[in-house]
């Protein structure tokens, strides 16, 4: 419930103006959300919402798009610095890393929430990605080739 709420939060703050929690609240429940205002600003904390100008004056809640791109920048420095190999198996990517780096690197690729990767786990130097199909698979590589090369 919360995520799908999560997901709502972001798809209204992207589409419509809204200027304050009261706002949030309303465009919520007329989209089905029972919520609180309490509700709304814990959500809007968990989110990392922010305010910026709106179009004609004053101000509106929008997602804080420059952490995202500091966050990704780090943790594709930690795939590239952990990043030794990776082979294909079908749908399944294993990726091998420099001896104790597999969590970091696998954390990473989970952090950078990429649709085509449904899962991963970890060892001490080996990582296998459950990928949703065979040609997503070649465009996880493509992309991480793009990074660490």
């Amino acid at each position: 419930m919360k995520a799908s709420r999560h997901r709502k939060i972001i798809e209204l703050v992207g589409t419509y103006n809204i200027e304050t929690q009261e706002d949030l609240a309303l465009r919520l429940n007329e989209a089905g959300f029972q919520v609180t205002q309490a509700t709304v600003s814990r959500d809007i904390r968990e989110l990392r919402l922010t305010k910026v100008p709106a179009e004609g004056g004053g101000q509106r809640y929008a997602v804080h798009q420059a952490a995202e791109s500091g966050m990704n920048e780090k943790y594709m420095r930690v795939l590239k610095d952990g990043y030794v190999s990776m082979d294909m198996a079908q749908n399944i990517l294993v990726i091998k890393t420099v001896s104790g780096m597999a969590m970091a690197v696998c954390a990473a690729i989970d952090a950078m929430k990429w649709e085509e990767v449904v899962g991963s786990i970890a060892g001490d130097d080996t990582i296998m990605c459950a990928i949703r199909t065979v040609d997503d698979t070649v465009q996880v590589m493509d992309k991480i080739n793009k990074i660490v090369l």
